[in-house]
Parts: C-alpha cells; sequence; structure tokens
C-alpha cells in the first residue's frame, strides 16, 4: 500500500470530507459543534451514513456515546469513518472496548486533473454527460456487481446537483463508467465502474481522462477520489494518473 504523505492541510482536511458527502448526497447531514458530520441515510452507500471527523486532531471520547444515540435515534446502527491518525488512537481503543470492528481501510488520495488529462496517451477520452443515462446506470448493475448496492451508488451519485458521467461505449454499449462530482474547491471522482468483461483494455483510463478534461474546463484543477486499499489494480491507475496518497480511514461499525 502507498504510504500517506503528511501534505494536505486542515482546510484541505475539512474541505475534503464535505465535498464527499456533498457528492453522495446523504438523506441529512448534521454538523456538530464538536467537529463532526453526521450523514444520516437508510442506502448502501457507506458515507452517506458513518459520522466523520472534519479535524484530525484528538476527538473528545464523550461523543462516541452520542452520535451512537444519535443514529440510533434514526433507526440508522451507529458507524464511525476515522482516519488512522495518531491522535484518533484513543477513540479507536474506546470503540474496540465498546464491541466495534475495523472494516474496510481506504486510501484518500489527491491530484491533478492536469496531469490526470495527460496521463493515458492520445486514446480517446470518455464522452461526459451532465445526467445518467440508462448505459452508464447499467454497468453498476452489471455482472460481478451487487446490483442492490449498485441501485443506490447510481441514485447517490444522480441526486448531488452539477456532477458529470463519464462513460466509455462500444459497439453501442457502455463498458465502463464514473462520476465526477464539484464542491468545496475540489473536483472528485467517484463510482469508477468496468463491465467485467471489458476489464484490462484501458478503459477506466479513458473514463478518468474525459473526467479531467471536464474539470479543467470548469477551471479546476484539484482532484480527489477513495480506493480501499486492497485493489491493487485501481491503486496502479490512479497512481498513473498522478493520484498521491493524503491518508488512511476505516470504519468503525459494531461487530
Amino acid at each position: 500500500m502507498p504510504r500517506p504523505t503528511p501534505n494536505p492541510t486542515p482546510h484541505d482536511i475539512e474541505s475534503i470530507e464535505r465535498a464527499t458527502l456533498a457528492a453522495v448526497a446523504p438523506s441529512a447531514v448534521e454538523e456538530w459543534p464538536e467537529g463532526w458530520l453526521l450523514p444520516l441515510d437508510p442506502g448502501t452507500v457507506s458515507r452517506a451514513k458513518t459520522a466523520v471527523p472534519l479535524r484530525h486532531d484528538a476527538p473528545d471520547l464523550a461523543s462516541i456515546d452520542r452520535i451512537a444515540a444519535r443514529y440510533a435515534a434514526q433507526g440508522l446502527p451507529p458507524a464511525f469513518r476515522l482516519p488512522d491518525a495518531a491522535a484518533f488512537d484513543a477513540m479507536r481503543d474506546a470503540l474496540s472496548a465498546r464491541g466495534y470492528r475495523k472494516h474496510q481501510p481506504t486510501l484518500t488520495q489527491i491530484g491533478d486533473a492536469r496531469r490526470m488529462a495527460a496521463a493515458f496517451g492520445t486514446r480517446a477520452p470518455a464522452a461526459v454527460d451532465t445526467a445518467p443515462d440508462a448505459g452508464w446506470a447499467s454497468v453498476f448493475l452489471g455482472e460481478g456487481f451487487d446490483p442492490a448496492d449498485g441501485a443506490n451508488r447510481v441514485q447517490a451519485l444522480s441526486r448531488a446537483p452539477g456532477t458529470l458521467f463519464g462513460s466509455v461505449r462500444e459497439q453501442g454499449r457502455t463498458v465502463a463508467a464514473g462520476a465526477l462530482a464539484f464542491g468545496h474547491g475540489w473536483a472528485s471522482v467517484h463510482g469508477m465502474r468496468t463491465a467485467q468483461a471489458a476489464r484490462g483494455r484501458g478503459f477506466a483510463g479513458r473514463v478518468l481522462a474525459g473526467l479531467a478534461l471536464a474539470a479543467l474546463e470548469r477551471g479546476t484543477t484539484r482532484v480527489f477520489l477513495q480506493v480501499e486499499v486492497g485493489n491493487a489494480a485501481a491503486i496502479s491507475l490512479y497512481g498513473k494518473a498522478g493520484f498521491q496518497p493524503a491518508w488512511v480511514y476505516a470504519y468503525w461499525r459494531p461487530a
């Protein structure tokens, strides 16, 4: 796994977390004065229903029970999305003592749309549209993907205003898809998917190139994305596009 770098500023961290939630458009988001965002959503997208800190300094451990109670009051299981920063060691220990377990370690990566656009040579970039069509959505529902989760992700990404949708089509069929959201000074890449039968042919790179060009057309150069640490193929692709690790986070849920 690439080692995170110490580059993101406190402003970067806060703006990325706000943009992350804006991109998946939870049903509701509460902001707590202790420096937490609480997205409240019944869907399957973890980021849309997991409490996240806006700062990477030591949190008040009393917030654990208050946040858990708030989720319970909404009929949702409590969950926390915590960075692997040392400042959160005590909170992770407290969660472990309460029976929570760590899931799905994920890299937040930062890139530049100019490098991203230039990384994949002369191959035709993906077409980019202002609304998802049936072909774009079909990639999330195809073989190799959980159809219920795919439908939730299509719905979540379609809700955020201003999101763009990249598609690569071959012989009339959409074979790769991705989305680009804008907010808080960033463009962010989401929902990167390639049809199972079309993998290994460079389609994902074409999606990234198309989304990067769309970001540049709108005057945005700073880009971020999130990728599970076990997804070596995607991490390699994003590295080629110039993305650098910023921090790792994981989900903490009751066992």
